[in-house]
């Protein structure tokens, strides 16, 4: 894959967490920055997809959503738009944990024929780590416009390939959604 955009969504309404998730400390650290860490030996063609200025401190592109309050789906549809890349790395902003060797596995086991590559374990699909197809765009805006925008039942609509690993591998993919999931982190970690 010559070239690729990274697409991070941080416009969810962080309802559970009660403050911007991307900006969320953890280890000394907002989550955003954890990320850009991850994905930069990767590509430093790396934009947010978001509906807030309180990234504004970061130099990366910075793109609201098209379409307002459309859940993963609407970002994912808002990244594809204003890619210039065929295959765009997608992340959701509460996956502190991600590294560039999991980025570079998906990277390098992705078949260019699926339009979505993600990971799996037995218990539990990632689709807000992936690799995404800029061909899938009719597709999600046929879904917004229908107000279908589960992230499960869009992919069993499309090409996808799920690259399995382990259940132990699944910690670092893990999305930080409330203060109690960041305190177990916290204590899991120390």
């Amino acid at each position: 894959m010559k070239t690729l955009t990274a697409f991070i969504l941080c416009g969810g309404k962080s309802s559970r967490m009660k403050s911007e998730k991307g900006l969320v400390l953890f280890q000394g650290k907002p989550f955003i920055e954890h990320i850009i860490q991850a994905v930069l030996p990767i590509t430093g063609n790396i934009e947010f997809i978001t509906n807030t200025k309180e990234y504004d401190y970061l130099p990366y592109q910075k793109t609201a959503d098209i379409v307002k309050d459309k859940g993963p789906l609407g970002g994912i549809y808002t990244a594809l738009e204003n890619s210039e890349t065929e295959f765009n790395l997608i992340l959701s902003c509460d996956i502190p944990l991600i590294s560039s060797e999991l980025l570079t596995e998906l990277i390098s086991k992705h078949n260019q024929e699926a339009q979505i590559t993600i990971f799996a374990t037995e218990s539990r699909i990632h689709p807000l780590i992936g690799i995404y197809s800029k061909k899938l765009l009719p597709i999600i805006k046929e879904a917004i416009d229908e107000n279908e925008l589960k992230m499960m039942d869009f992919l069993s609509k499309v090409p996808h390939q799920i690259i399995k690993i382990e259940e132990s591998e699944n910690f670092p993919l893990t999305n930080i959604n409330s203060v109690d999931e960041l305190n177990d982190l916290n204590i899991n970690l120390s």
